[in-house]
């Protein structure tokens, strides 16, 4: 089934043929002509299967340009991390400069200063913001929520995992009650069901079920390595295998930090991306890694969950993490949305017993090699 056969704009499908996007993936093909229907949906689908753009095309293709610019938006997205709202707005962006006449886009999040936020808003079409800032900017006055025609809710189990219930609540008695509302998420926990039942009208329910986080399409390979021989292992391999781009795993703030600074030191351009960097120096780092300023990124498990890169080529665990899920997770960040990947584990001796555990959960063995042998 081609994008065409979707029912989207001339001016959006031209911006796909770009994108060199050959034909759309499942959650696209059942949510895009739901959502230009201007049917209620609950969208399920693991992260990396296209569903941004599921939501994205046919908002652009139904929105309806406002002539009179006021501080009331038309269409709201709401997302859990500062990361994936600048991710989403990217998103719209790229579609949005193909329209005859482009919407106005823009993103709020916490972690930045609020005034910049509060004097762009006025005439802003379509907001990404996560809940916290959005709700001291409607306290603010800086934009109301009375003319919303399309509510977006993405990646709601991680919203809801990271206590924004009350917050959620209270944004959406502040919603008019005829809109649109498009409700995303990786599981369908009580969670997720309960704010269905609350926000949702007779909604059409897509669940594209996930094919072991695609680990089919992940080439793996385990290295048994001395602690003290992982730093000069890495370099090893980044040049061995000539990236250009690989994501780095470690399991502190501290060792993300000192691997980052160890590659810089040895000429391979690098940086780190944790909680503790300021929200200005995160952006910079995603941005820099994706245009490929720099090769390497080094991150943590809670900063991972905000990074989202269709073509990601190479992943790397510095360090295991604590569970199962969360090795996945980091693995899943390669061999996305029907492309292949290589992810690469580093085991030391105290960890050897644990990556067994983490094998067995995952249901597949791993090509397991000697790296002290290897290092040259």
């Amino acid at each position: 089934m081609p994008f065409s056969s979707l029912g989207l704009s001339k001016e959006l499908l031209s911006r796909l043929l770009d994108k060199k996007y050959e034909k759309p993936y499942p959650i696209q093909q059942q949510a895009i002509p739901a959502i230009l229907k201007g049917k209620d949906l609950l969208g399920i689908a693991q992260t990396g299967s296209g569903k941004t753009d599921s939501f994205v095309l046919p908002i652009l293709n139904n929105l309806k340009v406002q002539e009179e610019k006021t501080r009331a938006i038309d269409c709201l997205v709401l997302v859990p991390t500062r990361e994936l709202a600048v991710q989403v707005e990217e998103v719209f962006k790229f579609y949005n400069y193909s329209l005859p006449t482009p919407f106005k886009i823009s993103s709020v999040f916490g972690g930045v200063s609020i005034n910049p936020q509060m004097k762009g808003l006025f005439g802003v079409n379509i907001l990404i913001a996560t809940p916290g800032r959005l709700l001291e900017l409607i306290r603010a006055k800086a934009l109301q929520l009375s003319k919303v025609n399309t509510l977006v809710i993405d990646e709601a189990d991680k919203m809801l995992n990271l206590g924004f219930k009350e917050e959620m609540d209270e944004l959406i008695k502040l919603l008019p009650k005829k809109r649109q509302n498009l409700l995303f998420s990786a599981t369908l926990n009580d969670d997720v069901k309960s704010i269905n039942q609350l926000v949702l009208n007779k909604p059409i329910i897509i669940n594209i079920k996930a094919k072991d986080q695609n680990l089919d399409l992940i080439n793996q390979t385990a290295y048994f390595i001395q602690d003290e021989n992982k730093g000069p292992f890495l370099r090893q391999i980044i040049e061995d295998k000539g990236m250009n781009q690989v994501l780095i795993f470690t399991s502190s703030t501290f060792k993300a930090d000192n691997v980052a600074k160890k590659l810089m030191k040895h000429g391979i351009k690098a940086t780190a991306i944790h909680s503790k960097k300021s929200q200005g120096s995160r952006t910079d780092s995603l941005i820099k890694f994706k245009n490929g300023t720099i090769t390497a990124l080094v991150a943590t498990d809670l900063l991972a969950r905000g990074i989202d890169i269709e073509f990601l080529p190479f992943v790397i665990n510095y360090e295991l993490p604590r569970s199962p899920k969360d090795f996945i997770h980091r693995i899943g960040r390669t061999g996305r949305a029907e492309n292949s990947g290589e992810a690469i584990t580093f085991v030391s001796e105290e960890e050897e017993h644990h990556f067994k555990v983490i094998q067995k959960k995952m249901g597949k063995l791993v090509e397991t090699l000697d790296g002290d042998k290897l290092m040259l």
